[in-house]
C-alpha cells in the first residue's frame, strides 16, 4: 500500500511488534540505534532523506526514567529534539509522521483517567521531554499522529512480569506499590493499533484523522494488583513460588522512593481514538494472559 516505510527504533519492545504489524503495509525500512541515533540530528535528517518514506514511524525513545534525571540533556535530545528534526524532513517528503509519547506528561492529581484536552504537567525530566517531542511535532507542520500510551509490557526482553516472576521464586514476602493506577498495555496491541490507523489515514480524506490520541489497554490495576495477576497466573500453570499472590504486601508509592517522581494516576481515556478509528481496545489482562502464556510456557519447558 505504501511505498516506503521508515520504522526507527526497531529493537524496542513497540518496535520489535512494529516490524510485524507494518511488514505488510509496503517497502519497510526498520533501524536500530546501530544505524541511527536519534541524538545524532545529522545522521536522522540523512537518513530520512535518502529513504524517501511515505510513513515516517518513530518508536526509538529515551526510556530510562530514573536514569534520565541525571542525564536530562540525552533525554531531552532524544525525547524532546529529535521528534521535532523527524517532524521537520516528513514534511519536506510529504510523510506522514507516528510517534510515541507517555502518561508521563501528566501529574497524576486527575481523580479520573486524563483526556487529550488535559493540560498536561510531568514530574520528572522523562516526561518533560516526551512532553516537548510532541510539541516540536505539533508546531512542525507535518501530517502526525501521536499516541500516547502507558505501562507497557511485551514477552520480549525484560518487564514487571517477568521481574516479579523471578523475585516471588526468590523470596518468602514482596512489597509492591499499591497507590499508583494505570493500564498495563501490549506492544502488540500499540503495533496492531498503529498499523489500522496508519491505513486510515492514508485513505482519501485522511488528514482529517490527524491528531494526538490516547492509545491505552481497558480497565485499570494498580502496580500490587499486576503483580497479584502475574502471580495467580504463575501458581495455576504450576510454577513454584515462595511468594503466593495473596503475600504480596502494598505499600504507598512513598515507601519505594526512586530518583524520577511517578504519576499516581496514570489512566487514559481512549474513547478518541476508539470513535476516530472504529476500534475497541481489549481489557488490559487479555493481552497479559497471552504474555504470561509465553514466559510460563518457556518457564515450564
Amino acid at each position: 500500500m505504501f511505498k516506503n516505510i521508515l520504522l526507527l527504533g526497531k529493537d524496542g519492545q513497540v518496535g520489535w511488534e512494529l516490524q510485524r504489524s507494518l511488514a505488510p503495509l509496503g517497502q519497510l525500512f526498520a533501524l536500530g540505534r546501530s544505524e541511527c541515533d536519534l541524538a545524532d540530528p545529522e545522521r536522522l535528517r540523512v537518513v530520512i532523506r535518502e529513504i524517501k518514506p511515505a510513513v515516517i514511524v518513530n518508536a526509538a525513545a529515551y526510556t530510562a526514567v530514573d536514569k534520565a534525571e541525571s542525564e536530562a540533556e540525552r533525554a531531552r535530545a532524544i525525547n524532546g529534539i529529535a521528534p521535532g528534526i523527524i517532524a521537520e524532513e516528513a514534511k519536506k517528503c510529504g510523510a506522514w509522521l507516528l510517534h510515541y509519547s507517555t502518561d508521563y506528561v501528566f501529574d497524576g492529581s486527575k481523580p479520573d483517567a486524563y483526556n487529550e484536552e488535559d493540560e498536561p504537567r510531568p514530574l520528572n525530566v522523562y516526561g518533560s521531554s516526551k512532553l516537548a517531542g510532541e510539541q516540536a511535532i505539533r508546531q512542525s507542520g507535518c501530517q502526525y499522529l501521536i499516541f500516547r500510551t502507558s505501562w507497557v509490557f511485551a514477552a520480549r526482553g525484560g518487564n514487571f512480569a517477568k521481574t516479579m516472576l523471578r523475585l516471588a521464586q526468590e523470596r518468602d514476602t514482596l512489597k509492591v506499590v499499591g497507590d499508583q493506577f494505570g493500564a498495563p498495555t501490549s506492544a502488540e496491541l500499540i503495533a496492531d493499533v498503529s498499523a489500522l490507523c496508519l491505513r486510515d489515514v492514508l485513505h482519501a480524506e485522511g488528514e482529517k484523522l490527524q491528531g494526538l490520541y490516547h492509545l491505552a489497554a481497558d480497565g485499570e490495576t494498580s502496580w500490587h494488583g499486576y503483580a497479584q495477576f502475574v502471580l495467580a497466573r504463575a501458581a495455576q500453570a504450576g510454577i513454584v513460588l515462595k511468594c503466593p499472590p495473596e503475600q504480596v504486601a502494598s505499600i504507598p508509592a512513598s515507601d519505594y522512593p526512586l530518583p524520577a517522581r511517578r504519576p499516581a494516576n496514570s489512566r487514559l481515556a481512549t474513547a478518541k481514538l476508539q470513535q476516530a478509528f472504529g476500534l475497541s481496545l481489549p481489557h488490559w489482562s487479555y493481552h497479559a494472559e497471552r504474555m504470561l502464556t509465553e514466559i510460563l510456557t518457556r518457564e515450564n519447558s
